[in-house]
């Protein structure tokens, strides 16, 4: 098979997967005071440890869960409650129209449940959401306003937000900024201290993270809290994570996923670099074999040290065939991509975030995304040059069939 999907999840690590095996191989419980519990902790709060490093961040501020959903869900619901209970006004919650689902549903919730005024904020054609967009936004009421979010990349198109100068905006008027960082982790440098973090200005608040999406296990992921930041927990129970997110700890996930982040953001700028490199070629070779074939999102060239867009995303458009269609025709042919976000396939719609950036429905439902991983090599790319042009040429006919 030629696994052309990373987005959706890339392949476990060995450095993950013999965290994973060793730690779940040994009893305890991290909360228990026994020695088998001690040793637990001790696995915890070094992996703890490990992912503050990379991010910059101090350990207290890394918070475990059980993914980026989950991570999403506590950081809006969490911050929505907490502020809003302290200062009743504060309603209004300002997210990016081209969200995941975690947050666009989470935040749709909250408006029907909890009297949430959600407002999303308009993108460029290109995915941005700009500083001035926030500015205006936030500057019609400043006190109403309990969160920002605004994810770090985009998961369908890759394009990637100028975080800092959003998180900074946001600052200015009072407000605290949270960003998905599902996608950058592990292929950005996705660093707190680069965002400032470190003196409390223009940086995140609040960070999602998810192990599966660097090369360790479903099933754990972490939410980077401030110090200092209160908000109101999802769950209730033993108290674990500084009662923000009681919960036996997943001892061996959480090992799991700091071999797999230390794997993934060790030879970090020479690893983008190589996936820009297959991504361009992929881009490049495939319009060739399908000169109509419209590329989304930002360009592949961004200004050197800010790149506009994830160096493994490759996000195109074939006019006159469904996307359903070309993904069916190249799974048959042994290559596997997605239509969208892994999180939303089989659901007959329209990509939102293609809508949100003004192409017509018939343009979004005609797109796929291709993306590439620390696994992904030349001959993944040669692979699907050559079915490309004779899939689409059999999905452009009417009543394709598989």
């Amino acid at each position: 098979m030629t696994y052309l999907d990373h987005a959706a999840t890339t392949p476990m690590r060995p450095e993950a997967l013999a965290a994973l095996t060793a730690s779940g191989a040994v009893a305890g419980n991290a909360s228990s005071l026994h020695a088998s519990g001690r040793r637990a902790r001790r696995v915890v709060e070094e992996s703890r440890e490990v992912l503050a490093g990379l991010l910059g961040a101090r350990p207290s501020d890394v918070v475990f869960t059980g993914g980026g959903t989950e991570s999403d869900n506590l950081a809006l619901k969490g911050l929505f409650w907490a502020r809003r209970a302290a200062e009743p006004a504060r309603r209004r919650i300002l997210v990016s129209a081209v969200e995941h689902r975690a947050v666009l549903d989470t935040v749709a919730w909250l408006s029907a449940a909890q009297g949430a005024e959600v407002e999303l904020l308009e993108v460029d054609a290109a995915g941005t959401v700009h500083p001035e967009t926030l500015e205006a936004a936030l500057a019609r009421d400043p006190d109403s306003v309990a969160v920002v979010s605004v994810m770090w990349a985009n998961s369908e198109v890759g394009t990637v937000q100028p975080v800092a100068a959003l998180a900074g905006v946001a600052h200015r008027h009072g407000v605290p900024f949270h960003t998905d960082a599902v996608q950058a982790f592990g292929q950005l440098p996705v660093t707190v201290n680069a965002s400032g973090i470190a003196t409390g200005e223009d940086a995140p608040d609040a960070i999602t993270i998810s192990a599966h999406k660097v090369g360790g296990p479903v099933g754990v992921g972490a939410l980077v809290v401030r110090r200092g930041l209160v908000l109101q927990p999802l769950t209730h129970g033993g108290g674990q994570e500084r009662d923000i997110r009681s919960g036996t700890l997943n001892t061996a996930g959480a090992a799991a996923f700091a071999a797999a982040a230390t794997a993934a953001c060790e030879h970090l700028p020479r690893e983008s670099a190589r996936l820009a490199a297959l991504r361009d070629d992929l881009v490049r070779r495939v319009q060739h074999e399908v000169p109509g074939a419209i590329l989304n999102g930002a360009p592949l060239a961004g200004p050197p040290g800010a790149p506009r867009r994830l160096p493994g995303n490759a996000h195109l458009t074939f006019p006159g065939c469904e996307g359903d269609s070309l993904l069916m025709l190249l799974d048959a042919r042994g290559i596997e991509c997605s239509t969208g976000s892994a999180c939303s396939a089989g659901v007959a719609r329209p990509s939102h975030v293609l809508l949100a950036m003004g192409a017509s429905d018939e343009h979004a439902r005609s797109s796929l995304r291709f993306s590439l991983g620390h696994t992904s090599r030349a001959a993944d790319v040669d692979a699907l040059v050559e079915a490309i042009g004779p899939v689409v040429e059999r999905a452009s006919r009417a009543g394709v069939t598989v």
